[in-house]
């Protein structure tokens, strides 16, 4: 627990056998965290049951998609905060206790892998995605600069602390499938006027496989271009929620 508040750990999941029980037991070793749930998006390998073999909790969810094993993640969970991370080992479950730290004063608390320093030797964080990412970032902290005023430089990080009431009153604004639901959580948290902070995490190099979505140019440049029509959607059209209400029933909610 965090204070009086129970944590869930959220993991999507495709085909992450390598890797799956390493990051389970990893993130087990943190007190803080009183749930870890897998999200199986239609894996083939064992990853489901090495998840299960680790300690996890294991959901389904059939429509395939980044974002949609999120969002069926955080639907899923037990907890008061949600923390999402990949299941690949590039990230490091002691930087949780920085995250913890803020989400006291914010609704959702991102992690950035754009800080050099912290990205060690060997990471999918190669020149060009890295400033890609920063780029994407600063092109929705110019839109929303006000009234929030925030400060990004990163829009694909999954490791990020939020809190169930941010979810639930960004819901009405949550309907990507695929990596861009990385970016649209951000508009969707500023739209529901929740605080965001962004921390620097230590990025790793994966310890299995390849990324889906930034494994070759190809797919860097698909991933970009999905995210910037994403951001520019929800700040043309995206439903402002006032503070305290609950959000309806959506697209996403029905998947």
């Amino acid at each position: 627990m965090h204070g009086n508040r129970t944590v869930s750990l959220i993991i999507p999941a495709y085909n992450e056998e390598a890797t799956i029980a390493d990051v389970v037991a990893e993130f087990r070793t943190l007190d803080a965290i009183d749930e870890i749930l897998v999200v199986d998006n239609n894996c083939t390998d064992r990853t489901a049951e090495l998840a299960r073999d680790a300690g996890a909790r294991v959901i389904q969810e059939s429509q395939p998609g980044y974002g949609c094993a999120l969002f069926a993640g955080m639907s899923n969970a037990k907890g008061d905060l949600f923390v999402l991370v990949e299941a690949d080992g590039s990230f490091a479950a002691r930087d949780l206790t920085k995250m913890l730290a803020y989400i006291d004063d914010a609704g959702m608390v991102m992690g950035t892998r754009t800080t050099k320093q912290m990205v060690e030797q060997g990471a999918n964080m190669r020149f060009m995605l890295r400033w890609g990412n920063v780029f994407m970032a600063k092109y929705l902290q110019l839109l929303w600069m006000r009234p929030g005023e925030p400060r990004f430089t990163d829009v694909g990080c999954t490791y990020r602390t939020l809190t169930r009431e941010t979810f639930e009153r960004m819901k009405p604004n949550l309907t990507e499938t695929g990596p861009a639901f990385s970016p649209e959580m951000m508009c969707a948290a500023l739209l529901a006027r929740a605080r965001v902070i962004e921390i620097p995490v230590t990025y790793r190099r994966r310890a299995g496989g390849e990324s889906k979505h930034s494994d070759s140019f190809a797919r860097q440049a698909r991933t970009a271009w999905s995210m910037f029509k994403a951001i520019s959607r929800k700040w043309l059209w995206g439903k402002r929620v006032p503070i305290g209400q609950s959000s309806a029933p959506t697209p996403c909610a029905e998947r």
